[in-house]
């Protein structure tokens, strides 16, 4: 279970189920659309998105055993608990049937935008793991960018599906421009967090990637000006938060209120006191403890869907 990283899985899968429920259906809903996706097609998203993910991480240690023999040698699981040729295998079984699973999403919907994302993707990881992460951002942006996909898949499906149903209503209508909007908020979110994780996760892996020459921005620009780097990103997140909830979300007073609340303890409280984490990091566990409070900031960030689906009910 840990090769496939199941609570890294489990995250992407509640939050495709999140998306769905809590933000894309209340938008639906409240234009008396109704909500579109069939259960069958919401479950091979996410069957999908989460082989896809597992797929990935297998290749991912597939790639790394040298590098994690340096950065965390008590957990090493491929050339102990696997043999390479079994990890390889196992990763294109589930990477080839989240695809098959992926296409028959964009045959369904007959969306062509799906069909390349869902084969594009497991590319993408691939290359990430075989060379991309061992190259200056590349990496980092990669993971944050396919991160940020899976909220927009969502809007995609249910795009694809009002287009099939109401294709001479559509082109009069802004519902396909409000899921963009909204669920492009949480894709946005998804890529700075993840950004911003990743470079705080190389900072923690900095010692193996050293060793076997990768350029990670630790090794190019120094732990220091790294450490500013990252704190311009939750600085910038933290602004961007700002302006979307002072300018954009249609709350009353009571709505604001709460959205005030739970935005300044669940996300901003938590950012800040990441930028301090990271300012005293000085050993790898310290920048671990970092990047947790990061991830556990995205996931009460993807949960704040939950007003939204209250506001819009």
């Amino acid at each position: 279970m840990k090769l496939v990283r199941w609570s890294n899985v489990l995250f992407l899968i509640v939050l495709v189920w999140v998306m769905e429920k809590w933000v894309a259906t209340p938008i639906l809903n409240q234009a008396l659309f109704g909500e579109q996706l069939p259960w069958f097609i919401l479950a091979l998203i996410i069957a999908a998105t989460a082989l896809i993910a597992a797929g990935g991480y297998v290749v991912n240690d597939y790639f790394d055993v040298k590098i994690d023999r340096i950065n965390r040698p008590d957990e090493v699981i491929v050339t102990r608990s696997i043999s390479k040729p079994a990890a390889m295998r196992l990763s294109w079984i589930l990477s080839g049937t989240g695809i098959v699973c992926g296409i028959a999403v964009a045959v369904l919907l007959r969306s062509l935008t799906l069909g390349i994302l869902f084969v594009m993707v497991p590319g993408l990881l691939w290359f990430y793991s075989s060379s991309y992460k061992r190259l200056f951002m590349i990496g980092n942006l990669t993971i944050a960018l396919l991160a940020g996909l899976v909220p927009l898949t969502v809007a995609i499906a249910n795009v694809a599906i009002l287009n099939l149903r109401y294709a001479v209503v559509m082109p009069y209508t802004t519902l396909g421009n409000d899921l963009y909007i909204w669920l492009g908020g949480f894709a946005v979110f998804a890529f700075l967090l993840t950004w911003i994780r990743e470079i705080i996760k190389d900072m923690q892996d900095q010692m193996g990637d050293r060793e076997l020459e990768c350029h990670s921005m630790p090794v190019v620009w120094g732990e220091t000006w790294t450490k500013v780097f990252v704190t311009v990103l939750i600085v910038g997140t933290i602004a961007l938060i700002g302006h979307v909830w002072y300018h954009l979300l249609p709350f009353d007073i009571s709505w604001r209120s709460l959205s005030t609340r739970y935005i300044v303890l669940g996300i901003l409280i938590p950012l800040l006191s990441a930028i301090w984490l990271l300012w005293a990091a000085k050993i790898p566990s310290d920048y671990k403890t970092c990047q947790q409070v990061i991830k556990f900031t995205m996931l009460i960030g993807m949960l704040y869907s939950f007003v939204i689906m209250r506001m819009l009910a």
